[in-house]
Parts: C-alpha cells; structure tokens; sequence
C-alpha cells in the first residue's frame, strides 16, 4: 500500500470511528431528551 493509500485509509476510518463515538456520547448525556420523544397510540376499527 502506498502512503496515500494509507492516509486515505486512516483519515476515513478516523472520520467514521469519531462521528460514531461523538453520537454516542450525545445521546448518552443529553439531558431532558425523553420528554421531547413522542409515540403514538394505534387506533384500530376492531376495538
């Protein structure tokens, strides 16, 4: 493998590895964050 290559293949691995640490890390200390999450009731004919 070439230098390139391998900066190339660093840099991408690097991106991924921080943007996939940085969402976890959000989601595990955002507070407050479950009283904006809404569900929804299911209404069905049969009931």
């Amino acid at each position: 493998m070439t230098i390139g290559g391998l900066i190339i293949m660093v840099l991408s691995i690097g991106s991924v590895v921080t943007l996939f640490s940085w969402c976890i890390w959000k989601v595990l200390t955002t507070e407050g964050e479950e009283e904006k999450v809404h569900g929804f009731d299911i209404d069905t004919p049969d009931k």
